[in-house]
């Protein structure tokens, strides 16, 4: 009896490390690069050793089939690291003419400051993400030698400064604390009169985009203007948590802070990214692990949910990070960080605007799990002008290839990415000329205790 169950438990775990293996550069495995990958190759390695010196080779026809079963992941993890290494080697010798034609439309994590230093250098990226891993154990000081020399690779090769880029919202998203200061959510403005609540969140932008500044990130994915939810706990959201980053029901109220706080950034030199676009209040799945869908009418959304995003973006020049959620009213066939009804169609088109969109981050659920290379192509038609792969950066590889085989079949739309670029262009410009007149703008707002008037 015991032999059998060992048998089982022998079969169960061969299984098991069949799909480890197999899916061993999946993100979500992520945390088993490195040690963990040695760990797999080792026991790939030791497990039919053992079996055979054990005798079951000659235990018939099942104890063979068992040894050939547990030499399966050690050619699993073989070939995923090979693929790997394969894809990363096709982005690096991707033409220079290619690469700068794509690579201007990514922003990409890093764990390696030399892998995200060979990117830059060559064109293949916009910019980087940083986040917790980038900054743990270190210095802001060091933090900021690290994004200085990835500026020195853009600068000798004769390219446009990286963005850099984080999620440091303040309250429950502050990615890079404590190494950096964290600042309160704007959530805690909320009960302040206008005038007050307008000045206290230009003030908390400017001191964190100082903060930000001093250690050379330009870009902040932040704030968030999704309304908060009705509920108070939800089981479906494991990682967004919108409801603990949300500033307020209030569509006014969060469009006064969030313009305040974008304000501030403006004017210590760091861009802004509005967001969850369509947003996330209404919405009870979380896109990082599953699909979801918006299937409140587009009327009843202009009236409410969508109203922050177009105060801010109406007066400043904040960018738009658009979600991995399908507003059923307007496409229900494809999220709306790739659809163009929703990209070119509304935002564009019926919103008139012209700034930045940058996708939420690539690798979660909602797309990853889905097809990438689809989202990824239909993104840049679409009106997407920025690609975000953020939290698992090796996944650039898999989405450049997709982007990169699709141009080389014609199914790019070149004069999308001409007007992409000319957005980016005149973003740059016009967020580095703001910062002066957005400081004045809301010195004489706060000093009147006058609102400005919102179309």
């Amino acid at each position: 009896m015991l032999g059998r169950i060992r048998t089982v438990v022998l079969w169960i775990l061969a299984l098991l490390f069949i799909f480890i293996t197999l899916n061993s550069n999946e993100p979500y495995l992520v945390r088993l690069r490195g040690t963990g990958h040695a760990a797999l190759l080792m026991i790939g390695i030791a497990a039919p050793l053992l079996l055979l010196l054990g005798g079951r080779w000659r235990r018939g026809v099942a104890g063979r089939l068992l040894v050939l079963t547990w030499c399966i992941p050690l050619l699993a993890l073989t070939a995923t690291q090979f693929m790997f290494a394969w894809r990363k080697y096709e982005t690096l010798r991707t033409a220079p003419e290619v690469a700068h034609l794509l690579g201007r439309h990514f922003i990409v994590g890093y764990t390696s400051a030399d892998d995200a230093a060979a990117l830059a250098r060559q064109g293949l990226i916009a910019g980087v993400y940083v986040t917790h891993h980038n900054v743990r154990g270190r210095t802001a000081a060091e933090l900021g030698g690290d994004i200085a020399r990835l500026q020195v690779e853009r600068t000798k090769a004769g390219l446009p400064p990286l963005l850099v880029s984080a999620d440091q919202e303040g309250g429950k998203v502050a990615h890079l604390s404590p190494t950096l200061p964290n600042m309160p959510g704007l959530a805690t403005l909320a009960d302040l009169p206008a005038a007050r609540r307008t000045h206290d969140a230009f003030e908390m932008g400017r001191a964190q985009g100082r903060a930000l500044a001093a250690a050379g990130i330009n870009f902040n994915l932040a704030p968030v203007v999704d309304l908060r939810p009705r509920w108070t706990r939800n089981r479906l959201d494991f990682h967004t948590l919108i409801g603990q980053r949300a500033i307020s029901n209030d569509p006014a109220v969060v469009g006064d802070i969030a313009l305040g706080y974008v304000r501030g950034l403006d004017a210590s030199g760091v861009r802004a990214a509005v967001k969850h676009f369509p947003g996330l209040g209404r919405v009870e799945a979380d896109t990082h692990h599953f699909s979801a869908q918006l299937d409140t009418s587009a009327d009843m959304l202009e009236q409410s949910d969508w109203q922050p995003f177009r105060q801010v973006l109406g007066n400043s020049h904040a960018a738009m990070m658009v979600g991995h959620v399908v507003v059923e009213a307007i496409d229900a066939e494809r999220p709306a960080s790739h659809s163009k009804a929703v990209l070119d169609g509304l935002i564009r088109g019926r919103w008139s605007y012209q700034g930045v969109i940058v996708t939420d981050d690539l690798v979660m659920g909602a797309i990853y799990g889905r097809d990438l290379c689809k989202a990824v192509v239909e993104a840049l038609n679409g009106g997407a002008d920025l690609l975000l792969v953020a939290y698992d950066g090796t996944q650039f590889h898999r989405v450049f290839a997709c982007a990169r085989q699709a141009l080389a079949e014609g199914r790019i739309d070149l004069e999308a990415l001409r007007r992409s670029d000319e957005r980016l262009a005149r973003w740059t410009q016009r967020t580095d000329e703001s910062q002066a007149a957005n400081i004045s703008a809301i010195a004489g707002e706060s000093s009147g205790g006058q609102r400005k008037a919102i179309d």
